[in-house]
């Protein structure tokens, strides 16, 4: 079932250079034409709402999102279809929370927020150092499973080809990025959600037809093929060898739900709206293709373990990423036509324009926020022809390292990456947001506190964690040095985050925590109703 034929497989090989011809031509087409910063970083806001909605989702939907829920949906059943569901819960918390307050605070960057009340440039130069803290491991975990993607699809084993396709895929990322700005991505990432859910909505059809349109038939052929029986469709069965089950689901859970919609490359498509009204109807476009898209991952990795095994999709890959397409070509049955292999052309061709699309949206985050946040403030303010000209040169900076790293871990699991970053969006990003938009009195040292705490906690206790060491699946299988009881570190990382933050505003005395609220009260209007857009601070 994972073998595909020669005239498949050069389908696949002319879907992917086309995606890549084409997106890299849109880039061009829609890039900024003249030293513009707004058209650079948000595109004028001229995106309209369900435009701006399908470029959000796709941002947040990533391919290690779709990969990887797919994977643990297929090996442990309800728990990763809780993990789906904490995705969409993730960005429904920042409709209702705070995407508004995001607009409405910030310009271009996460530095600008957070700068919004706090004055000093180490402010800025901290959220930019935690933003590519957070954001690093997690185009690591896209870009290396370039290879593995291209080498299953078309039938390589090389080591050497997966290191090409990797450097290729990367030096793809870095010209979206640096040739298109915010407009030539948000292109890349609608074209990426029409034909990632559109394909994916297409399989979910063929596989309930396959079992009488019946979920329940295909969810107990599924806990058939498991091998854990019903235990397949309970709690518990991911985390059943640790000593807390359920805090350890707990933890991975609020990392993912307050985690997950915080990191910059999320937060930054707030900046594109042109109004508060826009961004709520952007988010609820946004929402609905995220519900959606659960179903499908859900239904497409159910079906890869009810008709080709738990068994089989761990032998392809340890951690099940391989399961959302062995759910969709399994969706086709043994006999494929030409218009079926074309579907699926369509399947591998989405999940590779995922790829490249997840990575060029981080990477312009990254990139963004070196330039406006470390090199803009300096004593000498520079002119906007250079700041652009630093975006890009930052977006090279950062992608060409971020290639380098990839090569190196391309072999071992992913898994570890992926994780922490979720676990910086919850543990540093989303405390410090939730307290310089609506506490009145945080002051600058109880926000450095908070980004820099919050950091340390999670860098220090993920190594100790199983995800690294200490078991088969883990990126150092042959080591154990697994002292941390849970999977993740949410479960005490989220809550230092928090009282760090406290901590450092009680600790800055009461006249600072009374200036910090007379100047909270004086952009009140502004941050909640909307009536001037948010400059940068000082």
């Amino acid at each position: 079932m994972t073998g595909f034929s020669e005239s498949a497989q050069a389908m696949f090989l002319v879907g992917f250079s086309a995606v890549a011809a084409i997106t890299l031509l849109l880039c061009v087409m829609t890039g900024p034409d003249r030293d513009d910063l707004d058209e650079f970083y948000t595109g004028y806001g001229s995106l309209s709402a369900l435009r701006n909605g399908l470029a959000i989702a796709g941002d947040y939907i990533s391919a290690a999102t779709v990969l990887g829920t797919g994977g643990v949906i297929a090996l442990f059943g309800f728990d990763g279809v809780v993990l789906a569901l904490s995705t969409a819960l993730s960005l429904l918390l920042l409709m209702f929370l705070m995407a508004e307050p995001l607009r409405n605070a910030g310009r271009f960057t996460m530095g600008d927020v957070l700068a919004r009340r706090m004055t000093g440039r180490a402010v800025r130069v901290t959220a930019c150092a935690v933003t590519l803290a957070a954001l690093v491991p997690m185009m690591l975990v896209q870009l290396a499973g370039t290879g593995q993607l291209m080498s299953f699809l078309l039938g390589f084993s090389s080591a050497s080809l997966q290191t090409g396709c990797v450097i290729g895929v990367g030096a793809l990322m870095i010209s979206y990025a640096a040739i298109g700005g915010m407009k030539g991505t948000a292109l890349i990432q609608i074209m990426k959600i029409v034909m990632l859910l559109g394909s994916g909505a297409v399989v979910t059809l063929l596989l309930l037809y396959r079992f009488d349109w019946n979920p329940g038939h295909l969810f107990d052929a599924a806990a058939r093929g498991s091998g854990a029986g019903q235990a397949f469709l309970h709690p518990g069965l991911e985390y059943a060898a640790g000593p807390q089950p359920g805090l350890d689901m707990l933890s991975s859970q609020l990392a993912v739900v307050l985690g997950g919609a915080c990191l910059p490359h999320v937060t930054m498509r707030m900046y594109t709206a042109s109004s508060a009204r826009q961004v709520r109807r952007s988010m609820s476009w946004a929402v609905s293709l995220t519900a959606l898209f659960v179903v499908v991952v859900t239904v497409v990795a159910f079906g890869a373990t009810a008709l080709v095994g738990r068994e089989t999709v761990a032998e392809t890959d340890a951690a099940g990423n391989s399961a959302y397409l062995l759910g969709s070509r399994a969706a086709f049955g043994t006999d494929v036509t030409m218009v079926e292999t074309f579907l699926f052309t369509t399947v591998g061709t989405a999940m590779f324009l995922t790829l490249l699309a997840s990575v060029a949206g981080m990477i312009l985050a990254c990139a963004n926020s070196l330039a406006h946040d470390v090199f803009a403030t300096r004593p000498r303010p520079l002119t906007p022809r250079r700041e652009m000209t630093m975006a890009r040169l930052s977006a090279v900076a950062v992608g060409i390292p971020t290639i380098a790293l990839a090569v190196l871990v391309q072999h071992r699991s992913l898994q570890p990456l992926a994780t922490l970053s979720f676990c910086l969006g919850a543990s540093a990003l989303c405390p410090a947001l939730v307290y310089s938009l609506f506490w009145r009195r945080y002051t600058r040292s109880g926000l450095l506190w908070t980004l820099i705490g919050g950091s340390l906690v999670v860098l220090a206790l993920t190594p100790g964690t199983s995800l690294v060491s200490g078991t088969p699946v883990a990126a150092f299988p042959d080591a154990d040095f697994n002292w941390f009881p849970f999977t993740t570190t949410g479960l005490v990382s989220i809550p230092a985050g928090f009282a760090f933050g406290w901590l450092g505003t009680v600790l800055s005395g009461r006249r600072p925590a009374e200036e910090q609220r007379v100047r909270y009260e004086a952009l009140e209007a502004d941050l909640y109703a909307g009536t001037a857009r948010g400059g940068p601070a000082a």
